[in-house]
C-alpha cells in the first residue's frame, strides 16, 4: 500500500469496525526473509517493513501473509524504490504513524527529518536502519519511537528481531518483541 512521498500529509485509514489493529513490525531484512516470522505474525491484520527490504522477493513474500505497508531504504534499489515510498504517513484507528527507513532515534534524530518531526510530531515514529531494537517515549515530542531492530542475517546485531504490537482506542499497546535467533543462525 503507498502513500504520499511528502512527509507532511497524513492519510487516514479507520478501523473498518474492527475494535483494534494487530501488526507486525519488522525491518532491515536485507534480502532474507526468516520463514518463522509467517507464524509470528499469523495473528496480526497488517505488516510493516520499515526499510533495507534487499530483494523485493521479501516484500513480495510478506504481502501474501498480510495487506503489507512498507518504505525503502538506503541498501534497496530502483526497483524497491519505484514500488515502495521513502516515507509513509497515514492514521489508523486514531494514531497518527510516521515510517521510514532513517530518522536517527530520540533526542538525536536525523537532520532529514527533525524539522518536519517538530513541526508535526506523529504520536508513533518507527524505522529502521541502526539494526538496533528500541522502543522509547519521547516527552519532548509526546511521541513514541519504535525501531525493530533487523529481522536479517547482514549487518552487525547480535540478534534478529521484530516487533509486534496493537493499535487501539488511539494508542499503541500490547507490545512484543520477537527474537529470531542469533544474526548468524
Amino acid at each position: 500500500m503507498r502513500a504520499a512521498k511528502v512527509p507532511g500529509h497524513y492519510f487516514a485509514f479507520p478501523l473498518n469496525g474492527m475494535k483494534h489493529m494487530r501488526i507486525g513490525l519488522l525491518s532491515d531484512t536485507h534480502g532474507w526473509l526468516d520463514p518463522r516470522l509467517k507464524e509470528h505474525f499469523a495473528q496480526c491484520d497488517e505488516i510493516w517493513h520499515a526499510g533495507d527490504i534487499g530483494d523485493l522477493n521479501v516484500t513480495d513474500e510478506l504481502a501474501k501473509w498480510k495487506p503489507l505497508r512498507a518504505v525503502w531504504g538506503n541498501i534497496d534499489d530502483a526497483r524497491a524504490r519505484a514500488s515502495f515510498p521513502e516515507h509513509q504517513r497515514f492514521s489508523m484507528g486514531g494514531v497518527k504513524v510516521w515510517m521510514t527507513h532513517i530518522c536517527g532515534r530520540p533526542p538525536k534524530y536525523d537532520r532529514n527529518v527533525i524539522d518536519e518531526l517538530r513541526r508535526d510530531p506523529p504520536d508513533l515514529f518507527i524505522c529502521g536502519h541502526s539494526h538496533i531494537l528500541l522502543v522509547q517515549f519521547d516527552p519532548k515530542l509526546n511521541c513514541l519511537f519504535m525501531n525493530p531492530g533487523a529481522a536479517g542475517k547482514h549487518g552487525w546485531h547480535q540478534m534478529r528481531t521484530a516487533l509486534r504490537f496493537t493499535l487501539e482506542a488511539g494508542k499503541p499497546r500490547d507490545l512484543e518483541v520477537i527474537e529470531l535467533g542469533k544474526r548468524g543462525g
